[in-house]
C-alpha cells in the first residue's frame, strides 16, 4: 500500500511540475488556473507521505 501511496504522490509531484511550465504556453486567460492547479497538485503530492504513510521506524 505504501507503494501506490509513493506512486501516486510522484506522479502528482510531476504532473505539477508539467502543470507550471504548460501555464507559461497556456491560453492568457487560463494561465492563472493552471498554475494554480500546479501549486494544488504538487501540495496534494506532499501531503500524501506527510500525514497518511505515517512516520518510518
Amino acid at each position: 500500500m505504501k507503494i501506490l501511496a509513493f506512486v501516486v504522490a510522484f506522479v502528482l509531484f510531476l504532473g505539477g511540475m508539467l502543470l507550471f511550465g504548460f501555464a507559461f504556453s497556456a491560453v492568457e486567460a487560463a494561465a492563472p488556473w493552471v498554475f494554480f492547479g500546479g501549486i494544488a497538485a504538487i501540495c496534494v503530492s506532499l501531503a500524501i507521505p506527510f500525514h497518511f504513510l505515517g512516520k518510518a521506524d
